[in-house]
């Protein structure tokens, strides 16, 4: 199982020193250099669709990092931000998105 980020302080922490890449439904947002496993959040607004949407989102988020965790390197903090595309798509595309920017930061470790 992977760990998730805390409180507020440490999304922000990530958004403000980390760097960003995104694609055509996601951004990511990495910042390295932490010690300890992989760290993620997942952030999805009402821009991408009602609570019951958002969940499913996140859901979807969540099962492709549980999936690829064990690929990225250690003390990444990660925060994924889903853009409003990403609504309407199955898990492999949200999976492939995952990968894509995973492997964009250089985090991967395939």
């Amino acid at each position: 199982m992977f760990e998730k980020l805390g409180k507020n302080p440490e999304f922000q922490k990530v958004y403000k020193r980390g760097r960003s890449k995104a694609n055509k439904y996601l951004v990511m947002y990495v910042l390295t250099g932490e010690s300890g496993p992989s760290r993620y959040g997942f952030s999805v607004s009402k821009k991408v669709g009602n609570s019951v949407v958002r969940h499913r989102v996140t859901r979807l988020l969540r099962e492709s990092v549980r999936k690829n965790d064990a690929f990225v390197r250690e003390g990444s903090r990660i925060v994924i931000v889903a853009r409003s595309q990403v609504k309407d798509k199955k898990f492999e595309d949200v999976d492939g998105a995952v990968i894509h920017l995973l492997k964009l930061h250089g985090i991967l470790k395939m």
